[in-house]
């Protein structure tokens, strides 16, 4: 009898473009928050008259803390309760950071601001992910094109527009921040009406697959096997952790992590992230450390945060095109961008001249930028969607973890409680050492590369030779010899 073939999967009806369209809608409503660029100088100011010294070693640091312990219960979260509420907490938590900056005036509300923006922070992954359950595998590219777009696109609007606020409108900090709070509410209610999908990674699998569900690529690791249509179905078999999606990712990813090409991009997101993430969380604080907000009224924190963004964003594009034989060069190429880096951390943190730091700074941002999409393709060149995604999640676990250190360590009150200037001085020692490390591998891999291509080249010409020789004794053996 013939098998039974399972019916092609149709492309889904119109209405998942609209899905997209809402959700992309979503995503760039929830960056417009024009107050977001001027939080330092808004903190202290005269509105809320903090300190620097608890800006920094008291209030700032929450954030990292904050955004370590909550990230793997939001990433299961995400994925257990199908990615609309935790949409929904992310867009409440925005409404409770603008509510704090506004009421708050105490460092414990600070601290709790800081809380809720590490919540907004780990609820990223339900935006993102959210998107591949609205179409098929075929169009994921295209889709995460549009996700990422809407939110870059909602960053520098919202840039540019908190920087017309106050340079042109003349705009007082604690309006800006009634102007973010409408329109994260507005942000707030578009999450009412999403639609809450039925399949996601990990959790909600077994009652889809029941249903005809279309076969994740993870279960490709396992044998399949044809149904016959005269074939009895099989009684369902007791629940076996082992046989659970994130059980056999791990197991495939335990295969997979010998790759040096994996090794290397996985290292280089955790460590450089790191740096980088440490870096924009206080580089306001540097900021005003040069130009103090209270002294001066010509803050351009927003237009350098859209021009940062713009740069960015076209960094990320051309590092699409980029074509090299990552294998060789790679590290030679992290090595070039770190050690510039780090040389514009010390140009930024010795100057005396604000415009010289803005500029380091957006160039420090798009250099990071440009490594970004390269470091995504190298890593999910060779793994599948779901392990690319268990792979990303714990490498931003383990950056997250190191970013938790140094933040205890340099930054918070408890450990040195380091002068914003000094903790740059170690960041600049930080991408300094990570540079140096770059560039001995890099030149081991390089020479390796070298003397094996040298070693073929030889051989080659040994071969030629001998090849010659054989060819002249066998046309004197064919050719008569003359009477």
């Amino acid at each position: 009898m013939d098998p039974e073939v399972p019916e092609k999967q149709e492309e889904p009806d119109d209405c998942w473009k609209f899905s997209v369209l809402y959700l992309c809608f979503y995503g760039f409503m929830a960056q417009v928050k024009p107050a977001e660029s001027f939080i330092t100088p808004y903190l202290l100011g005269p509105d809320k008259n903090f300190t620097r010294e608890q800006v920094t070693n008291e209030i700032t640091p929450v954030l990292s803390y904050s955004y370590m312990s909550v990230l793997v219960p939001i990433f299961l979260m995400t994925d257990y309760l199908r990615y609309k509420p935790v949409l929904i907490l992310q867009s409440l938590s925005h409404v409770a950071i603008c509510l704090l900056l506004l009421f708050g005036t105490t460092v414990l509300q600070m601290q709790f601001m800081e809380f809720f923006y590490g919540i907004t922070m780990a609820a990223r992954i339900a935006y993102s992910s959210y998107i591949f359950t609205l179409v098929t595998p075929k169009s994921y590219q295209k889709v995460a094109s549009y996700s990422r777009s809407s939110v870059l696109l909602g960053v520098f609007v919202s840039s540019v527009l908190g920087q017309l606020f106050v340079s042109l409108g003349d705009m007082a900090f604690c309006t800006l921040n009634y102007i973010s709070l409408g329109f994260v509410t507005f942000a707030f209610t578009l999450t009412l009406f999403l639609k809450r999908p039925k399949r996601t990674m990990f959790f909600n699998r077994r009652a889809l697959e029941a249903n005809g569900a279309v076969m994740y690529e993870v279960d490709a690791m396992q044998p399949t096997s044809i149904t016959l249509v005269s074939q009895k179905p099989k009684a369902p078999r007791r629940w076996d952790w082992r046989q659970t999606a994130l059980v056999k990712m791990m197991v495939e990813l335990k295969n997979t992590v010998r790759s040096p090409r994996l090794k290397l991009w996985s290292l280089w997101w955790v460590f450089n992230s790191t740096g980088y993430y440490l870096v924009v969380y206080y580089v306001q604080i540097l900021w005003d450390n040069i130009s103090p907000s209270r002294e001066n009224r010509g803050i351009y924190n927003g237009g350098v945060d859209a021009v940062a963004t713009l740069l960015g964003a076209i960094a990320s594009f051309s590092a699409g095109h980029v074509t090299l034989r990552w294998s060789v060069y790679a590290e030679l190429v992290i090595f070039i961008i770190t050690a510039l880096q780090a040389g514009l951390l010390f140009l930024m943190n010795t100057t005396s001249n604000i415009w010289i730091c803005y500029m380091g700074f957006v160039l420090f941002r798009s250099s990071h930028q440009l490594l970004v999409p390269i470091a995504i393709f190298q890593i999910a060149a060779s793994l599948s969607k779901e392990l690319c995604a268990l792979v990303f999640g714990l490498n931003t676990f383990l950056a997250t973890i190191l970013k938790t250190i140094i933040t205890l360590i340099i930054a918070d009150k408890r450990g040195l409680g380091l002068h914003v200037n000094n903790q740059f001085f170690f960041y600049i020692g930080y991408f300094t050492l990570l540079a140096v490390i770059y560039l001995v591998r890099g030149l081991h891999v390089f020479g390796s590369y070298y003397r094996e291509k040298k070693a073929l080249q030889k051989a080659e010409a040994a071969d030629d030779p001998a090849t010659e020789s054989n060819q002249t004794e066998d046309h004197t053996a064919a050719t008569p010899p003359k009477a």
